[in-house]
């Protein structure tokens, strides 16, 4: 009874997460976080980027407990908030596809540097 328990769990939980993965895409939203915080100290990048997941950890938690109960409230339906997804997508990729390369690559590198500093300190 356990195991089948066990296998369910495990199975939801690969769905949520193959769910989430490309919603959250960590691959795209990098360059935005280094973008936004390239003057900044990797130590200062390293607290942000814990606390961001830490938020949006409690955020989507809370969104699947009581989600659909507020969108109920304000009665939007679910196709609108997929709309307005959609356009913050698009106002996304227009504001990436407008930056300067130099930017998005100056911050890959300090992220890598930073990476490279935190190995060796463990």
């Amino acid at each position: 009874m356990t195991l089948l328990l066990l296998g369910a769990l495990g199975k939801s939980f690969l769905f949520v997460l193959a769910t989430i993965l490309p919603i959250l895409n960590p691959a795209a939203t990098a360059p935005i976080f280094l973008g936004l915080t390239e003057n900044a100290l990797i130590a200062t990048r390293v607290l942000l980027a814990r606390r961001i997941a830490r938020c949006m950890f409690a955020l989507m938690v809370g969104s699947m407990l009581v989600g659909s109960c507020v969108l109920e409230f304000f009665g939007i339906s679910l196709p609108i908030v997929r709309v307005g997804g959609g356009l913050i997508v698009a106002a996304s990729a227009w504001r990436l596809l407008n930056a300067t390369q130099s930017i998005v690559w100056n911050g890959l590198s300090e992220l890598l540097q930073g990476l490279l500093v935190s190995a060796a300190i463990r």
